[in-house]
């Protein structure tokens, strides 16, 4: 593969393994972040260099990795006075949104980049900070498949599978109907915990019963024992993302006219929860959470 200059913009939890497998493959990385602390560690410890205007025209890919579409589209295309990324980029260069964005902004956003001449694909990711360390996330791309096909070999640094999923704005959705369901069964799972643990049977018991049969689920597998039982709640992934992405799930079934039944007062209870708590809480705190819920 030809070594390329990337621009990652994004260094949170997830971003820095991300933009560091790109920096080890031995393509030219430059980085942005709000802290510029994570820009001096990424600089120092992965040879790479801090992302500069002056470097937006030698770009051939610039990936974003952040909290919302809103965000993303002030870091590309600006907010008042202020020039956003893409208007230094050169036409041909590509946007990667890896972010957890609204698929119909992502839509809106891939139409204009297109307009001045930069392609443009989302491609958020599923896994966690463990995968993204190992390189083997699952990526849900949106785009058209040439632009695809002409980054797949970088997208496969960061990613084992690599899932085209339809045109812009498709992986987005694709992820947000990922978490969907695998919120519903943590849910699904911490409240079969805590019944049984009223009844007598213990959570570490049920959860070996849970994946012996039919009710395994994601967390019951990857998330009780690892972060729930112990008390650790370190999975990586925030409580209040998923509530987040929980929302866009809903208001993609809203704009296609589904009336996500269940969905609907699962989005509850994670908001209810992501109420009382702050961004440093784990997702798997809702194993803590739904009992004073309740």
């Amino acid at each position: 593969m030809t070594a390329m200059k990337v621009a990652f913009v994004g260094l949170g939890m997830m971003g820095v393994p991300m933009a560091s497998r790109i920096a080890g493959a031995g393509h030219r990385v430059y980085v942005a972040d709000t802290d510029s602390t994570r820009i001096e560690a990424f600089t120092r410890d992965h040879g790479a260099m801090a992302l500069t205007v002056d470097v937006l025209p030698e770009l051939d890919v610039l990936i974003t990795m952040l909290p919302n579409s809103k965000i993303v589209e002030q870091v590309l295309l600006g907010s008042g006075t202020a020039q956003g990324y893409s208007a230094g980029m050169r036409p041909g260069s590509t946007v990667i949104d890896m972010s957890s964005s609204e698929p119909a902004q992502s839509k809106a956003l891939g139409a204009r980049l297109e307009t001045a001449g930069i392609h443009y694909i989302d491609a958020p990711v599923s896994g966690g900070v463990k995968r993204a360390v190992e390189g083997a996330l699952a990526i849900l791309v949106g785009g058209t498949p040439e632009i695809i096909s002409a980054h797949r070999e970088l997208l496969a640094l960061m990613g084992g599978k690599i899932l085209h999923v339809g045109d812009a704005g498709a992986g987005h959705a694709a992820k947000a109907l990922n978490n969907y369901v695998s919120a519903a069964g943590l849910v699904a799972t911490v409240e079969a915990l805590q019944i049984g643990a009223r009844f007598g049977i213990d959570p570490a018991t049920l959860t070996d019963v849970l994946n012996a049969s039919s009710g395994q689920t994601n967390t019951s597998l990857n998330k009780v024992r690892q972060f729930m039982l112990n008390g650790t709640f370190g999975s990586g992934f925030a409580l209040q993302l998923m509530a987040k992405d929980l929302g866009i799930a809903e208001g993609l079934a809203d704009s296609v006219d589904y009336p996500m039944t269940m969905g609907k007062v699962c989005v509850s209870m994670w908001r209810d929860a992501a109420k009382d708590a702050t961004p440093a809480t784990d997702h798997t705190e809702m194993y803590r959470l739904l009992p004073a819920q309740a």
